[in-house]
């Protein structure tokens, strides 16, 4: 929806949740792992895994622990096998709710996410129901204020394969296929440009207005997910406010 900004949307609920940093290690663990086992333990050729240790890196997880996870990934050392499971569904007022989780006990997991919807009063969906309401994209966001030159900025962004460059209030919000993030990512860097934001990740496709009661409640429900050890995101199409985000 117009002048609706996927970053802050992203930035308000995540003030919230990394106050639980302590478990931001261990599911970053198992995305490395996955990423690993799935694509073989070199960055280089493996652009997921690329991705997984550089988000890793961003929050000054040690070296060694990065090391411990990609070893465990391609199978150099033992250790518990995740499964990835996305469930889908509806929040407090009727919101599209995305969960990605990797889990070593799909039975456990189920039965516990299944339980967070049933307390939040909300509905978990068949798969399908609200995955067409997202596209997965690389997404990237660029403080205004401190770059300014936005023409500069698009054709740095479009030479290296972005779809789409925008203004919302003081942050630049570009977007790219998947494939293409690490391209985008190095021309960005190569530029010497900062990002704030620089993830792949599920960004819906029309954002819901909701009002700032409904908007607390879905709130509340996706600390209860994100605080899940299983979850590693949570995306919805719910349009959260700082008054939403204020406490009591």
């Amino acid at each position: 929806m117009a002048g609706h900004s996927h970053y802050k949307n992203m930035v308000r609920h995540k003030n919230v949740v990394d106050a639980k940093r302590g478990k931001v290690f261990s599911k970053l663990s198992r995305y490395i792992i996955i990423a690993a086992r799935s694509g073989g333990g070199d960055p280089t050729m493996n652009l997921r895994l690329r991705y997984a240790i550089d988000k890793a890196r961003s929050v000054s997880m040690p070296k060694e622990n990065i090391e411990r996870a990609i070893k465990r990934g391609t199978g150099d050392t033992e250790g518990a096998n995740f499964d990835e499971i996305m469930y889908e569904g509806f929040g407090p007022g009727g919101v599209a709710v995305l969960v990605d989780v990797l889990t070593d006990n799909r039975n456990r997991t189920n039965g516990e996410v299944k339980k967070i919807f049933e307390r939040a009063n909300a509905t978990v969906g068949v798969p399908g129901s609200v995955g067409y309401m997202f596209d997965r994209k690389g997404f990237f966001a660029v403080d205004a204020t401190k770059y300014t030159d936005e023409d500069a900025l698009l054709a740095i962004a479009l030479e290296a394969g972005a779809e789409d460059l925008k203004r919302e209030g003081d942050v630049f919000e570009i977007t790219c296929d998947p494939s293409s993030f690490t391209a985008v990512f190095e021309a960005i860097k190569a530029a010497n440009i900062e990002t704030t934001e620089a993830e792949v990740k599920y960004l819906s496709k029309m954002q819901k207005d909701i009002d700032v009661e409904t908007g607390k409640k879905v709130i509340k429900f996706m600390e209860a997910l994100d605080d899940h050890d299983d979850v590693q995101n949570v995306y919805t199409d719910a349009m959260l406010t700082e008054e939403m985000t204020a406490s009591e």
